[in-house]
């Protein structure tokens, strides 16, 4: 039998290596699913499969969270020890140390390299050292702050549908991170002796989400005037749900001026290393000038300037 078309000899080798990466490749992407799947219980009871003693548990979760056994924080500057806690990131500062002076050193060799200059070179790499485990704090917490939105809604849809002590439990030993984590704290600290409404504060003081401020603040008022706490909570999942679509609506306003301000600010860039890979001796000796690096100084603030107005202008918050 011979087919209708004829088949190049050199083309059938590249489609069966293409086929055979492209097949290899969904099959470690549906690896990786299954392992996240597996992986979804949360880190406190990852803990408490090795730290047993409901008060030792309490304790070293606070630790990890850069807090002292009593709940308070463990940093002497209060913006850096919010930031920590909101990161949810696991606290080790000898770590973040070590990689921040990588990174500083980093920065440093690529701007000595391109400024042949020692003082920029050093300036750099300390500015460098110093905003990086700041600026991951900052990515880390504002991806943190989303998941507990997006996950904070089902979790009061199951507080709500049961007592809420043991819901509480519930929803630590079901849940994902973030939100497994922190109600699983509270109901420790319940366990141990705090009353809900103090367990709940806390978690609130953890979070610094507006959604879980609003969850305390209805389950302190249900303490204290009474009333049907059931029907609150569902009330306050569906006000979470209706400010997360408002919070989409206000992304997809924006996006047309997050899009003008990473252009505006990358095209620069990208320009200037182009001509440097392409044209080395593009600038020549203009560079060295010092008019000419004030300039550029200023320009790089009138930049940083022009970032900030512009997202001041789509910052909105509800």
């Amino acid at each position: 039998m011979t087919l209708p078309f004829s088949i190049e000899p050199g083309v059938v080798f590249p489609v069966l290596v293409f086929a055979a990466v492209f097949s290899f490749a969904q099959a470690l992407a549906g690896l990786g699913r299954d392992l996240r799947a597996r992986r979804a219980v949360n880190q406190r009871l990852k803990l408490s499969q090795t730290v047993a003693p409901v008060g030792e548990r309490i304790i070293e979760l606070r630790r990890r969270r850069g807090l002292t056994a009593a709940g308070e924080r463990g940093l002497a500057w209060p913006w850096l020890a919010d930031l920590v806690l909101r990161s949810g990131v696991a606290f080790a500062p000898r770590r973040w140390a070590l990689m921040a002076a990588g990174v500083g050193t980093l920065i440093g060799l690529a701007a000595l390299v391109a400024s042949k200059t020692p003082p920029v070179a050093l300036g750099a790499g300390v500015i460098g050292a110093a905003l990086t485990p700041i600026l991951y704090l900052k990515f880390m917490a504002g991806r943190r702050e989303k998941r507990l939105g997006a996950q904070l809604p089902n979790a009061l849809d199951v507080v709500a549908g049961h007592p809420v002590a043991t819901a509480i439990n519930l929803v630590g030993q079901e849940m994902a991170d973030p939100i497994g984590s922190e109600f699983g704290m509270t109901g420790d600290e319940i366990a141990f002796g705090a009353a809900l409404g103090q367990a709940v504060s806390r978690m609130a003081e953890r979070c610094r989400h507006v959604d879980v401020d609003l969850f305390a603040a209805t389950v302190r008022l249900q303490e204290r005037a009474g009333g049907n706490l059931t029907g609150l909570l569902k009330m306050n999942a569906r006000t979470i749900r209706e400010r997360q679509k408002m919070r989409l609506k206000i992304k997809a306003a924006t996006s047309e001026g997050r899009a003008s301000a990473i252009i505006l600010t990358a095209a620069p860039f990208g320009v200037v290393t182009l001509l440097q890979v392409m044209s080395p001796h593009f600038y020549g000796d203009v560079i060295n000038e010092r008019p000419v690096q004030i300039g550029l100084g200023v320009l790089l603030g009138w930049m940083a300037l022009g970032n900030v107005v512009m997202r001041r202008m789509i910052a909105m918050k509800i």
